[in-house]
């Protein structure tokens, strides 16, 4: 399956990319963090998925948010609702390398993404931006949504730097290796947040409409 409009994506192979997933089923964790971000893992809830390029947000800048909201914000919940705020915002001034703005690796990103849909997970909104990406799905059984994300990351990772490498650019890290997920609690969460995704290269300027950004769940 490919983006309406697009070329097909010279992306690899079903086999290559389902090699990515082969370590076996596993439970859903609930509540877990790896250190940096809490996550929520169980089948079948809906989850909104950001996950962004390792160059595009540095890490002076974090801290420097981090700072400045620890002396502005005093609940911690609000802090971190408002940090994701300025994390999204800086994301869509386009810093970094922006490098999912190439064609190429726009659309082996969502030829990643569609390859499993419907076997490993419902996916039902998307949209590539140039230097990060927001995807909501609908986990399967036995299928960890910390699984279902690495394995996105790892295949189009060697993807995009074995492609690059071709033209003369080193390799380097991809991705960051933290990733936000929230839930969809309710209807009205999930009319806003589908509402959020479609409209995100709009809001970056990118385009006039929603539609007429390529790499969109909005083109279909």
């Amino acid at each position: 399956m490919t983006v309406p409009g697009t070329a097909a994506p010279q992306c690899g192979n079903s086999s290559e990319q389902t090699e990515a997933y082969r370590s076996g089923e596993q439970p859903a964790r609930g509540w877990y963090s790896r250190g940096y971000l809490p996550h929520f893992d169980t089948a079948h809830a809906i989850q909104h998925i950001t996950y962004r390029l390792a160059d595009s947000l540095p890490q002076s800048a974090l801290e420097q948010m981090q700072a400045e909201l620890k002396e502005e914000v005093r609940n911690r919940d609000a802090r971190e609702t408002q940090l994701r705020r300025k994390i999204e915002a800086f994301l869509d001034a386009g810093h970094g390398s922006c490098v999912l703005r190439k064609p190429d690796v726009a659309a082996c990103v969502v030829d990643t993404w569609l390859r499993f849909d419907g076997e490993r997970y419902r996916l039902l909104q998307w949209v590539v931006m140039p230097n990060h990406c927001h995807v909501m799905i609908e986990p399967r059984e036995g299928i960890p949504l910390g699984k279902i994300v690495l394995s996105w990351k790892n295949y189009t990772a060697r993807w995009i730097n074995e492609n690059m490498s071709r033209t003369g650019v080193r390799r380097s890290r991809i991705w960051h290796r933290e990733y936000w997920d929230r839930f969809i609690r309710d209807e009205g969460h999930f009319m806003a947040t589908r509402e959020y995704i479609v409209m995100n290269p709009v809001k970056a300027g990118l385009v006039t409409k929603p539609e007429d950004w390529l790499w969109s769940s909005a083109k279909d």
